[in-house]
């Protein structure tokens, strides 16, 4: 099985965002004129925009982070306007997809994916409300309510937004990191490509005028229409989906892709985080308690150990036994996440802007022997996965 990720606007949707984006805030600002000047309206809604495509806070979802630039900066209180906004969606946004083009070679492809066998799921940058990019599926002839993709990211369930490869790391995360191969297909050079490569993703690149405007960071990737993306797969030989993370870059991407997850996956209605699937298996909020406490007891010291002595040696800690030694059962679970984020966002502050010498500083492990930074914070990430997919399952489990 394979899982395909799709991106949507110009790759299943005929939709030019240089038309549609100004049309959506014009749109946009006329109904919400009685409670805002249209002008500041739309200059402040593209800088909160920005803000969520710049976002590095595991903690903040892009819904919180849109809220908190948007509606303050407009003296507005988003629980009196909801009722404008609810409006808009409703009966302005529909009238937005003349400027979009019905591709049905694109349902075509993604139906066949389906039936045989392997899973699709939207890749689209999550900087809107779910209405809005359910009603452009719903433009592109692939409703959710008919097509079962394994996952339609927004605003409201992601931290992260593309470039940034964090996003595509939280999204592996929020699917359990799954153990087969997945390949993600677009049309955007930075967003789709680039930044999905970055992750170790294969690609297909969505391109109607063959390669030369390729003007990505590495060799011309598959591309074509996409007609041509199923006779490409069936010629491939796609590996299951690699976790050996080895840039800065991808091991923080999936350092911040873990509390990021956790807080969507956790908080979700009609999650039981204290049920276990059987006898002598950690429920998820054990597993959080865990997470937690490495990541302050072993992970945090070690990384200050590293970076403020020469070639120190690092003793191996059994921490098996916490569970019942601490009686993780017994604790709090949410807790449990809000302290594993607290303590994750230090590691972050302490890895983010190292240099390149930094990386490389050397260290002396009981198990692993003579180690670099970058190797131990490789084990940190698989560390993650591991435990990301273990609470999928947990949680999985009680569907």
């Amino acid at each position: 099985m394979t899982l395909i990720l799709f991106d949507l606007d110009d790759t299943l949707l005929g939709n030019e965002m240089n038309n549609f984006i100004p049309a959506y805030l014009q749109s946009l600002a006329k109904r919400m004129a009685d409670v805002s000047d249209p002008a500041l309206l739309i200059k402040t809604l593209l800088s909160a925009t920005r803000q969520m495509i710049e976002n590095l806070n595991p903690s903040q979802r892009l819904e919180e982070k849109f809220d908190a630039a948007f509606f303050p900066a407009l003296n507005l209180i988003r629980q009196e306007v909801q009722g404008i906004i609810d409006a808009f969606y409703v009966e302005d946004f529909p009238k937005l997809q003349g400027l979009t083009q019905f591709r049905p070679e694109a349902v075509r492809v993604v139906k066949q994916i389906i039936n045989q066998g392997d899973q699709a799921a939207i890749a689209t940058n999550p900087l809107f409300p779910r209405t809005a990019i359910q009603q452009r599926l719903n433009w592109a002839g692939l409703p959710v309510e008919e097509i079962p993709f394994v996952l339609v990211p927004s605003y409201e369930t992601f931290h992260f937004a593309k470039p940034n490869p964090a996003y595509y790391a939280e999204y592996l995360a929020q699917l359990g990191w799954p153990k087969i191969p997945i390949v993600m297909v677009g049309n955007d050079v930075d967003s789709d490509i680039d930044a999905a490569r970055q992750l170790g993703l294969p690609v297909f690149w969505i391109n109607h005028n063959g390669a030369s405007n390729w003007n990505g960071r590495e060799a011309i990737p598959p591309h074509g229409e996409i007609t041509d993306l199923i006779p490409w797969l069936d010629g491939s030989r796609l590996e299951p989906l690699h976790t050996n993370f080895t840039t800065p870059n991808s091991l923080l991407s999936v350092l911040r892709s873990t509390p990021a997850a956790l807080d969507t996956l956790c908080k979700r209605k009609k999650v039981n985080l204290e049920w276990r699937p059987t006898q002598g298996e950690w429920s998820a909020g054990e597993i959080l308690c865990h997470l937690r406490d490495v990541d302050m007891e072993v992970y945090l010291p070690r990384l200050y150990k590293v970076l403020n002595e020469q070639n120190p040696f690092l003793p191996g800690l059994d921490t098996d036994g916490w569970a019942i030694d601490r009686q993780y059962c017994k604790q709090d679970s949410l807790s449990a996440l809000s302290e594993f984020i607290k303590a994750r966002l230090e590691i972050l502050q302490i890895l983010v802007d190292l240099d390149t010498e930094s990386w490389g500083r050397r260290a002396r492990h009981a198990i692993f022997g003579p180690t670099r930074l970058l190797e131990l914070v490789n084990i940190i990430a698989g560390h993650d996965i591991l435990h990301i997919q273990q609470i999928y399952k947990v949680l999985e489990s009680q569907k």
